[in-house]
């Protein structure tokens, strides 16, 4: 299963005021990478990515749903999102939030991913750029 991961894609936050969260991460070493405008019904949130501290953090205009704060989820990226469901599957993992992966083709030059839940609620995203 492990062979699909390529490593630590983005961290979410979410972010009541985008450009001071922009400036705020550029202040302190960050670089803005991309930002990317709601477009529905594939996304509804303004979103920008920040290189920072060999990460990426993924900014999310608007307020966070209180039960999961300000950090909504985690994401890896995969090779394949599809085989790494899979995978996922057969190691009995069935808190996938969505009946089948999601592609958006016009965000941050097109992805696809696929949500599925660990043991204390967090989110975890597989993610492929495509």
């Amino acid at each position: 299963m492990d062979q699909h991961y390529q490593g630590l894609a983005h961290v979410a936050v979410y972010t009541q005021d985008m450009e001071e969260s922009i400036a705020f991460y550029e202040r302190i070493g960050g670089r803005l990478s991309q930002r990317a405008a709601a477009c529905p019904p594939e996304q509804r949130s303004d979103l920008a990515l920040v290189s920072f501290g060999g990460f990426v953090v993924e900014l999310i205009q608007g307020a966070p749903p209180s039960e999961k704060g300000a950090i909504p989820h985690f994401a890896v990226y995969v090779d394949d999102v599809d085989a790494a469901a899979a995978d996922l599957r057969a190691a009995g993992v069935d808190t996938f939030l969505t009946p089948e992966k999601v592609r958006m083709p016009h965000t941050f030059g097109g992805l696809e991913n696929w949500f599925f839940t660990g043991p204390s609620g967090e989110q975890i995203e597989l993610l492929h750029m495509l």
